[in-house]
């Protein structure tokens, strides 16, 4: 039998609020998706102004970040034009990005979840997405 970590939606919550502090911080209003160690969604939050056609887009970097492991940005180069894996964005009904803004989160060796952040530039999206990471896994040391 396996045992699985998994966000929880307090925790999902946790993260959205540090996303959401950052992206007032840089000043541009994002679209914010979180997503357990499945792809699915747990919570969801879009700030004002945040771009309607970005509110998917979140949902699927958070989906391609926690199915792969690894953040979507990380994809450019080999899911790219030219890459290795050129066309697995048309994998899982078109859903698998390689549009920075998606990062796994990780506990203990184990992903338990990703965050997808748009609205904003790929690498702003990004450091929004860490920054919410960051002030959940401040929760967990001690």
């Amino acid at each position: 039998m396996l045992t699985v970590k998994r966000l929880s939606l307090a925790d999902a919550q946790l993260i959205l609020d540090g996303c959401q502090k950052k992206a007032v911080e840089v000043g541009t209003p994002k679209d914010m998706a979180v997503v357990d160690e499945s792809g699915h969604l747990i919570a969801f939050r879009r700030m004002d102004g945040a771009k309607f056609s970005s509110v998917e887009i979140a949902i699927n970097k958070a989906f391609t970040s926690s199915g792969g492991g690894r953040a979507t940005r990380d994809y450019k180069t080999i899911a790219g034009a030219g890459g290795a894996a050129f066309g697995l964005h048309t994998q899982f009904q078109g859903r698998f990005t390689i549009l920075g803004g998606g990062v796994p989160v990780v506990v203990d060796g184990q992903i338990v979840g990703a965050v997808g952040i748009s609205s904003g530039a790929a690498d702003e999206d990004h450091a929004v997405a860490e920054a919410g990471i960051a002030a959940f896994m401040a929760t967990q040391k001690g």
